[in-house]
Formats: structure tokens, C-alpha cells, sequence
């Protein structure tokens, strides 16, 4: 079991991380950063999580004493390609037509700062769909509002659940938290 000596502030608003850490047996309070999320057009698709992660992170530096933020972002990663949150339901809908029958990369990355240390990392999980009819791309687009999800989807939602075939890593990395890393480097962090 995990025992942090000091308080750790989860750097984000997402339920998904919030449920995972909890089910790690971790307390925390929660703040996400309000920053602007873009990232330099030339940088690779790659380099884009940890970016963001240590950018959320340090947005919170200038409030902490002795706490350590845990920062992240999670992308998908199709042909080079990055397919961040929808900002409508068609750009949802055409999100998922081109994840339909293709496998993808996500890559999630993590930043752990204090007033001394940053340690940043991530974790990238390929994903396999299969073909996707449009009544259940529709459907999940209607049911589940996937606007604050990076491809559109979650994997522990109805289209993860009917449409993953395949997946070569963490499915907590997919989820939006490679908990397995979490968990080791906040042991060597505090």
C-alpha cells in the first residue's frame, strides 16, 4: 500500500482519474488548472501528452508548499494523426468513422511536481476497433456525450465495450491514467 507523506493534489477535473487514483487507495484534493491546452504545431504528435501534463502541472506551482500536483493528458494517435475532444457532434461522429476498423494509439502521459522535483512519463497502449456501423456511432455520440473525451470515446463505455477488439498495453493508459506508472513513481517521488 501506498503511503504519501505529503498531500497530493490531482491536477484535473476528469472522473475517470479521480475514480482510479481513489481505487489505488490514494487521498487527494482536486484542482484542475484552467490553461490554455494547445501545443506548438510542429511538435510530434508523441511529445503532445507530456507537454501538456508538465504545462497543467506547473500552472498549479505558483499555490503549492510541501503538496505534489499529479498533472495529465491523454491523446489518440491515428496515422500520425491526433484526435483530441470533439468540440461537436460531428466532429465526435467523424472521429469515431475514422477509429471504425483501425487500430490507434493512446498515449497518456503523467507529470508529478513539488516545489523541487518534476518527474514526467507516460504510457502508450495500441487499441484495435473493429468496423463500426453508423447507428452505433450514432448512438454512443447521442447517449454518452464523448466532448470531454481525447478520440471521442472511453474505452469503459458502451463503444469500448462493443467496439475494442484488441488492446496491446494498459487498458487504465486508454482509460486516462497509467496507474501502474502512477503507482511506482509516486513511490520513488515522495
Amino acid at each position: 500500500m501506498l503511503q504519501l507523506t505529503k498531500k497530493l493534489i490531482l491536477a484535473s477535473a476528469s472522473p475517470r482519474r479521480q475514480f482510479l487514483l481513489k481505487e489505488i487507495g490514494l487521498e487527494f484534493t482536486i484542482d484542475p488548472p484552467h490553461i490554455d491546452e494547445s501545443f506548438p504545431e510542429s511538435m510530434l504528435p508523441a511529445n503532445v501528452p507530456s507537454y501538456l501534463a508538465e504545462k497543467k502541472a506547473r500552472a498549479l506551482l505558483p499555490q503549492i508548499n510541501d503538496e505534489i500536483v499529479l498533472a495529465s493528458d491523454t491523446v489518440v494517435v491515428l496515422q500520425n494523426k491526433i484526435l483530441n475532444k470533439p468540440q461537436d457532434r460531428s466532429e465526435a461522429i467523424s472521429m469515431l468513422r475514422a477509429l471504425s476498423g483501425n487500430t490507434h494509439t493512446v498515449i497518456t502521459a503523467v507529470c508529478l511536481l513539488n516545489k523541487t522535483k518534476c518527474d514526467c512519463f507516460d504510457d502508450r497502449t495500441e487499441v484495435t476497433f473493429k468496423k463500426l456501423s453508423e447507428k452505433e456511432i450514432e448512438y454512443y455520440v447521442d447517449h454518452y456525450q464523448p466532448y470531454d473525451k481525447a478520440g471521442a470515446y472511453g474505452a469503459q463505455d458502451f463503444i469500448g465495450m462493443i467496439a475494442i477488439e484488441k488492446i496491446v498495453g494498459s487498458y487504465f493508459t486508454v482509460m486516462g491514467l497509467p496507474v501502474h506508472k502512477v503507482y511506482e513513481r509516486l513511490h520513488q517521488f515522495s
